[in-house]
């Protein structure tokens, strides 16, 4: 049993999501560049968020003791969030809502946390949102629910872009237009958008940068060819293929939107900021979710990564007990 260090945490888990990353990191992507964090020998425990009860504390924690209910990340690394017992990081932590179970928390800090870097990386905040144009792609996601009940609740006129089966699904979730993908190619969309974020896939991109107005806040992206590339081509051929797709990319947006305008590349990493907006959501009970579609225990966990590689409705859960 690890035993917590000072500003360090020891919580038993009760619910830890299984996310896209998480099933595509087990067939070996990204193992190049998350070699750099310690993320890809063996053993290697993935999941990044989790939701349980504190068992001890260690020096210096004073926002938490034992037996408190909390919820939380780890960083990407050695030693993941898929265990009965986590060591993590007190600045990660935060008190879990009573309203809330062990399981609707665990499914939220790792996609929520992805959809703040990504806002913040185009200039979207709670004080500049009201009115703004945006258009969010694979909006039936995991990162696209999410985006539309927070876009929604700051003002934003948010542009969903999904499947035929889920356009109710999107508007039911606070979007101003959906359009059905299957239906309505990106490039007929007008070119109004204050901002644009891409959840879905990359070869979408172009046409997605494509939609922003002049004087645009920017793009953003989750499905950048990053990890892939080095994966595929190694360090140099791999690195000088992100740098030419990433200059392109940005070279389209500011032709679409002007020189100001933001293009990015989101990529998670654990932020405070994010989850003080996340519990303060939570707090608000303004009705923050993902469904979730699959609880099960840890012990067949293969499920629950072949329930999220197979793109099978709601969040999977994973119980130790």
């Amino acid at each position: 049993m690890p035993q917590p260090g000072p500003g360090q945490v020891l919580v038993r888990v009760k619910g830890s999501s299984v996310n896209p990353i998480d099933a595509k990191r087990s067939t070996g992507y990204g193992r190049r560049v998350l070699a750099l964090k310690g993320a890809a020998r063996f053993p290697a425990v993935l999941g990044n968020d989790f939701a349980g009860v504190v068992q001890a504390t260690g020096a210096g924690v004073t926002a938490c003791k034992p037996g408190d209910r909390v919820f939380g990340l780890v960083p990407t690394g050695a030693h993941g969030a898929h265990a009965s017992q986590v060591l993590a990081d007190a600045r990660y932590l935060r008190a879990a809502p009573a309203n809330h179970t062990h399981q609707e928390l665990a499914a939220l800090p790792y996609t929520f946390t992805t959809l703040w870097l990504a806002l913040r990386s185009v200039g979207l905040n709670q004080h500049n949102a009201k009115d703004k144009e945006v258009l969010v792609h694979g909006a039936s996601g995991g990162l696209g629910q999410l985006s539309l009940q927070v876009l929604s609740r700051w003002g934003a006129r948010v542009t969903a872009v999904c499947s035929t089966a889920h356009v109710q699904r999107c508007k039911d979730l606070g979007a101003t237009v959906v359009v059905d993908r299957t239906r309505r190619a990106l490039s007929t969309l007008p070119t109004c958008y204050d901002a644009t974020l891409n959840f879905a896939i990359w070869q979408d991109e172009r046409a997605l940068v494509s939609r922003l107005k002049p004087g645009a806040m920017g793009h953003a992206t989750t499905v950048h060819p990053l990890l892939d590339s080095m994966d595929v081509h190694g360090w140099f051929k791999g690195g000088w293929r992100v740098y030419r797709a990433w200059s392109a990319m940005r070279g389209a947006a500011r032709a679409a939107g002007g020189r100001g305008t933001r293009y990015a590349w989101t990529i998670f990493q654990p932020s405070t900021e994010a989850l003080h907006a996340l519990e303060a959501l939570l707090l608000a009970n303004v009705g923050l979710h993902l469904p979730i579609g699959l609880i099960i225990p840890i012990a067949q966990g293969e499920q629950a990564f072949a329930h999220v590689a197979q793109q099978r409705p709601g969040r999977a859960i994973l119980m130790p007990e």
